[in-house]
């Protein structure tokens, strides 16, 4: 049985604007953000189904941009799927942060899973998204179980963040951004559709 789970980044937030660490602090999405998920809708770009199950991190810029793309549809939230914790340094810029010894000590060890002060390691990280896209597979199945006879495609849509998309799909093909795996980020509002057949994810397509 052939089945998709659908990754979407949410739409743009003033973070992503002022160009903030920010993962923890629970920003609502911009107006700009807003009005590019909705030109996105018009233009057909997000994938669906009559059957799809849907689920978000439960940060309200997911909740959003999921209420924006496909209405008041009932949901799980995800809390593993919700993004990094950047302590100290949540809601600062580059500039306001790099005269700062903590900050240019933690960017020089972060990828090694040290965490910003008060913050989480991307260690930690990529250990609690993983577990989340578990948890998001193991529900995708019991929808493939539920629909297996019925000859209709199993769907589950799930709006969640930048960093843990990355991390999913750096986790499933770590040869593919092997040298930068933040390649793997989709820009706020895309995303990626996941092949499945029998459970095994087969592919992906960028959107």
């Amino acid at each position: 049985m052939k089945s998709e789970i659908v990754l979407i980044r949410h739409g743009i937030t003033t973070g992503n604007i002022r160009r903030l660490y920010y993962g923890s602090t629970d920003v609502p999405l911009a107006e700009k953000g807003i009005q590019k998920i909705k030109e996105n809708k018009e233009e057909g770009l997000y994938p669906s189904s009559p059957d799809a199950e849907y689920y978000t991190s439960g940060m309200l810029r997911t909740e959003q941009t999921l209420q924006l793309i496909y209405g008041d549809k009932p949901h799980e939230k995800i809390s593993a799927l919700r993004e990094l914790d950047f302590g100290d340094f949540e809601m600062k810029t580059y500039e306001e942060l790099n005269s700062r010894p903590e900050y240019r000590d933690w960017c020089n060890t972060c990828e090694d899973g040290t965490p910003p002060p008060n913050g989480e390691g991307i260690k930690d990280f990529n250990k609690r998204v993983w577990g989340g896209f578990q948890e998001l597979k193991t529900k995708h199945e019991l929808l493939m179980l539920k629909l297996r006879n019925r000859e209709k495609k199993a769907m589950s849509i799930c709006i969640c963040h930048g960093g843990v998309i990355c991390a999913i799909l750096n986790s499933i093909w770590p040869e593919k951004y092997s040298d930068n795996f933040y390649q793997w980020i989709p820009d706020p509002g895309h995303g990626y559709i996941l092949r499945l057949e029998d459970g095994a994810i087969m592919g992906y397509e960028k959107f």
